[in-house]
């Protein structure tokens, strides 16, 4: 019984040796699977492995199998997250661009009764409204001095005729007396 004990004590202490010497050199399955093929015996054209190596190995495959389902889990996981950020970005990044579309047309355009117009037509709105008005001012300026010297030019000819009516009134007003002194005289004369 001491044999099998201390036998079964030798072989644990052994393949613990081996399974961390194993994982420590080798850790990828690839060269794990490669030692154990390796290290079996040959019995004709078969392989010979022993169980605990097998189990070994089956433990570590399986280990490493579910590694990296839960690295392809924790990635998945990222990538969804990231996902919806990317999402909720390009939500953000759509409201953003509307809010300055809009701020865009604000600043490009002023508000004319009531009603967005673009700077460039409200300028050339204002400009007509400017130019015609200028026009008409002209156009009356014009009116008003062409009216003016109209003006003067007749208040110089009433001048004129007043004179020469004042004078012809007065010349009358003359001729007027004399016949008057002429008729009482003939009056005088004829008493």
């Amino acid at each position: 019984m001491k044999k099998i004990l201390s036998l079964s004590l030798l072989s644990l202490l052994t393949f613990n040796v081996l399974a961390q010497s194993n994982t420590e050199n080798n850790n990828s399955i690839k060269n794990q699977f490669i030692d154990v093929v390796d290290g079996s015996n040959s019995y004709q054209e078969f392989k010979v492995i022993p169980k605990s190596k097998l189990i070994v190995l089956r433990k570590n495959v399986s280990d490493s199998i579910d590694k990296l389902e839960q690295t392809i889990l924790a990635s998945q996981n990222k990538i969804d997250e990231q996902k919806a950020q990317i999402s909720q970005l390009e939500n953000t990044l759509s409201n953003t661009n509307a809010d300055l579309a809009v701020s865009k047309e604000k600043e490009d355009g002023i508000s004319f009764f009531g009603s967005l117009v673009k700077k460039a037509t409200y300028n050339t709105i204002m400009w007509s409204i400017i130019g015609g008005l200028i026009l008409a001012l002209a156009f009356f300026i014009f009116k008003f001095k062409n009216s003016n010297a109209i003006t003067k030019e007749a208040n110089i000819k009433l001048a004129e005729t007043e004179s020469e009516f004042e004078a012809h009134r007065s010349k009358k007003l003359e001729e007027i007396q004399q016949i008057r002194r002429k008729l009482q005289d003939e009056i005088n004369k004829n008493r």
